[in-house]
């Protein structure tokens, strides 16, 4: 599960950029609802990928 968790937090992290390079609504700090959906996914995948990795570590 976690090289699949590994995954869905890369494609988030890439969506969230590509979105970031073609909207002309997303700034640094106030998003399109699209992009703000894109960046809370990534942000939500990226604590669960590291959360998960921190507890193999212990």
């Amino acid at each position: 599960m976690s090289d699949d968790l590994h995954r869905r937090y890369q494609d988030a992290h890439t969506a969230h950029q590509e979105h970031a390079r073609t909207c002309t609504t997303c700034t640094d700090t106030s998003r399109c609802p699209g992009g703000q959906r894109l960046c809370e996914a990534f942000a939500r995948l990226q604590d669960a990928y590291l959360n998960r990795q921190r507890q193999q570590r212990r």
